[in-house]
């Protein structure tokens, strides 16, 4: 019997994500739908709808997230779990400031809303 010792063998390493480990995390625009179409078509998903958040790997668009929640595309050949996260947490951010931001005005109508009166019953 022959035993195979696949310890010594080197694995292929994923390439780098940016130099230096540089990510750039922000708001999709227009101009980002071929790399997006590009990144769904890499991660065999659909390109997400309404605002999506996008991390970038030097100039390269390698990771997107919907902003209000769904499912995360990314470039299946680069290492991009950290980057996911980063986007999931920005996502999160962006969505307790509306959050924050709806709460506020909800308080201000109510605090400057005329006081209702009553009729008094005898």
């Amino acid at each position: 019997m022959t035993y195979v010792n696949y310890s010594n063998r080197t694995r292929p390493s994923l390439p780098p994500v940016g130099q230096a480990g540089e990510v750039t995390v922000r708001l999709a625009e227009y101009s980002d739908a071929a790399a997006l179409t590009r990144l769904a078509a890499l991660d065999d998903a659909l390109v997400p709808d309404g605002p999506v958040l996008v991390a970038e790997a030097g100039d390269q668009a390698v990771a997107a997230l919907p902003l209000h929640g769904g499912h995360a595309i990314a470039d299946p050949f680069r290492r991009t779990t950290a980057m996911v996260e980063m986007l999931d947490l920005r996502a999160r951010q962006l969505r307790g400031s509306d959050e924050r931001k709806a709460g506020l005005s909800e308080r201000l109508r109510s605090a400057f809303r005329a006081p209702r009166i009553r009729p008094h019953a005898s």
